[in-house]
C-alpha cells in the first residue's frame, strides 16, 4: 500500500515561479511556493546572492554550510544572469512570460529602467502574478528607499520601541524575522490573486512592504493608538501592570510565562497552584486595579515562589491545574523541543553528499503531511543551461552567452 506522502500531488504542481531577489523577504515567499510545489527559478548575479557570503570571514570557526542561505532557498532551481546587459534582461523578460508568478525584491525605479515593472511585463503575460517586496511600499516619496527588515519592519513600525521596556535602550531583532514575516505574508496576497486568477483568467500585481508587515503585527496597539490617542509604555518584569501576566524563574535558572485565560477562575487557580490562596481575597489583590496598583509586591511573593521548585516541577504542576504557560526556551532547546518535532516544524534539505541539512518547515500544513523537498539548494548558476534550454536556447546560444559573460 502506498503510503499517504506518495499519493499526495504537491498543490503547486504546474505553477512556475521566477524569482528575482536578494536576501530573505523575497526569497523566502518564493521558499514557501517552492515547498508547496511550484517550479520556482531564482534569478541572481554572476557573483550570487550576497547572504551566500554570510558566514564567511566572520568566524574564527571554519564552518561548513550556509543553512541561512539554505532555509530562504531550498528546492529551487538557480540560474545566474547579468541582467544589466540587454541579452540578460531579454533572458529575465523570457522567463516572466512563461511564468504564473514573479517575485522581486529590486526597487521600482531599476525595474522601470530595465523594462521589469509590472506595467511592462503584464503587456507579455497578462495572467501574470506579479509580486513586490519594499521597505515603504509602491506609492509615495520612499517608493525606492532601501529598507532592510531591522529598519523598517523593526524600527519604524513602531516594534522595536513597544518592545523596549521604559527606559531601556533599542535591540535588533533576530536575523530575517521580519524578512520571514513579510515573506509569507507576500504568499498570502500570491494564493488570493491566483485563486482570483482561477475566475478571471487575469493576473494583478500583489504587493507587501517591510513598513506594513511590522505595522500590522502591532496592529493591537496602532489601533489603540488611533483610537484613544494614548498607548500605555511596556514596563519592566518587576513592574508589570499584571503579576499573573508575566515571567518567573525557577529554582534551576530556566524561565517561563504565565498568562491568565479572560475568565473569572484562573486567577485563583494560578495564586493556588503557586501557593497563595487566600491572595484573591486580600484587599490589595482583589480587583484588577488593586493588582495593578500592588504589582510588584505581588511580583515579589510570585518570585519567591517559583524559585522554589524546578521548571519541570512546575510544568506537571501547571499542567495538572489546565494553566495557560510555557517554557522560555534557547533555540537550542526548540531544536530538541518533541513537541517541535511532532509538529513538523522541521525539515531535511537534500544535499548532493547523500547528507541532509535540516532546516525549519515554512508553517503550514495540509493534511498532517509533511512537506518533501526535492531539490538540494542550488549552487551560483547550477541550473542556467538547463533553464535555457527549456526556454529553446540552443547549446551553441547558451554557450556564446557563457563566453560573453552575460551568464553563470
Amino acid at each position: 500500500m502506498e503510503s499517504e506522502t506518495s499519493q499526495t500531488t504537491p498543490m503547486l504542481q504546474g505553477i512556475k515561479v521566477v524569482e528575482l531577489a536578494t536576501y530573505m523577504a523575497a526569497p523566502s515567499a518564493a521558499m514557501v511556493l517552492s515547498d508547496w510545489g511550484a517550479d520556482t527559478i531564482k534569478i541572481e548575479s554572476l557573483e550570487g546572492d550576497a547572504i551566500r557570503q554570510v558566514y564567511k570571514g566572520i568566524s574564527r570557526n571554519k564552518l561548513d554550510g550556509n543553512p541561512m542561505f539554505a532555509f530562504d532557498n531550498r528546492g529551487k532551481r538557480g540560474i545566474s544572469v547579468d541582467i544589466r546587459t540587454p541579452e540578460g534582461c531579454k533572458i529575465v523578460r523570457e522567463l516572466v512570460g512563461q511564468a504564473d508568478v514573479f517575485i522581486t525584491n529590486v526597487r521600482p525605479a531599476a525595474l522601470e529602467r530595465l523594462n521589469l515593472d509590472y506595467a511592462s511585463l503584464k503587456q507579455e503575460n497578462q495572467r501574470l502574478i506579479y509580486s513586490t517586496v519594499t521597505g515603504y511600499g509602491l506609492q509615495g516619496e520612499e517608493t525606492n528607499r532601501p529598507g532592510f527588515d531591522i529598519v523598517a519592519f523593526w524600527a519604524r513600525s513602531g516594534l522595536c520601541r513597544m518592545m523596549m521596556p521604559k527606559g531601556a535602550e533599542p535591540v535588533p531583532v533576530r536575523a530575517a524575522m521580519g524578512d520571514h514575516m513579510t515573506g509569507i505574508t507576500l504568499v498570502a496576497g500570491i494564493m488570493g490573486a491566483l485563486f482570483e486568477r482561477e475566475r478571471t483568467g487575469k493576473g494583478k500585481q500583489v504587493e507587501a512592504s517591510l513598513l506594513r508587515t511590522g505595522m500590522f503585527m502591532l496592529g493591537s496597539d496602532l489601533g489603540t493608538q488611533l483610537h484613544f490617542g494614548k498607548l500605555s509604555s511596556t514596563l519592566p518584569r518587576s513592574e508589570t501592570a499584571d503579576a499573573i501576566r508575566n515571567f518567573y524563574k525557577t529554582s534551576d535558572d530556566q524561565w517561563l510565562m504565565l498568562i491568565p485565560r479572560g475568565n473569572k477562575t484562573d486567577f485563583r487557580t494560578i495564586c493556588t497552584v503557586v501557593g497563595y490562596p487566600d491572595l484573591p481575597d486580600n484587599p490589595k489583590f482583589k480587583t484588577p486595579v488593586d493588582r495593578k496598583d500592588n504589582a510588584k509586591e505581588m511580583v515579589a511573593l510570585f518570585d519567591a515562589s517559583f524559585a522554589k521548585k524546578s521548571l519541570a516541577e512546575w510544568a506537571v504542576a501547571l499542567d495538572e491545574a489546565d494553566l495557560v504557560w510555557g517554557p522560555v526556551q534557547h533555540p537550542s532547546q526548540v531544536v530538541d523541543d518533541p513537541q517541535a518535532w511532532a509538529s513538523g516544524a522541521f525539515v531535511d534539505i537534500p544535499n548532493g553528499d547523500g547528507k541532509p541539512m535540516t532546516t525549519v518547515a515554512s508553517p503550514i500544513r495540509f493534511d498532517g503531511v509533511d512537506v518533501e523537498i526535492k531539490r538540494p539548494t542550488p549552487e551560483v548558476g547550477e541550473h542556467t543551461a538547463e533553464v535555457l534550454a527549456d526556454l529553446g536556447y540552443a547549446q551553441s546560444d547558451i554557450e556564446k552567452l557563457l563566453s560573453a559573460k552575460v551568464i553563470k
